[in-house]
């Protein structure tokens, strides 16, 4: 499969290629990765798509990302009351 067609980020929409690209380009963190491609900002708050764009800055990088400042994880977009899960 080609890298422009492999969608990393579901939510955002951001492939392998602009991740790749963006990587090697600016030599960024993956905060920075995060904030150039929003990679990991959309409604599931990076759970599907950091451990992937934490590969893509190893590989151009050949550095395990530190997150000195990390990349956190959201809350779900809407909370739910216990109720409409069934409870009472």
């Amino acid at each position: 499969m080609d890298a422009h067609q492999l969608i990393v980020c579901r939510c955002e929409e951001v492939s392998l290629a602009e991740l790749l690209e963006t990587a090697e380009a600016y030599q960024c963190s993956a905060r920075e990765l995060k904030l150039r491609t929003r990679a990991g900002m959309g409604c599931c708050g990076g759970r599907t798509c950091r451990m992937l764009v934490d590969q893509v800055i190893e590989q151009v990088t050949g550095h395990a990302p530190s997150h000195t400042i990390p990349l956190g994880y959201q809350p779900p977009v809407r909370p739910i009351s216990f109720q409409t899960l069934g409870g009472r």
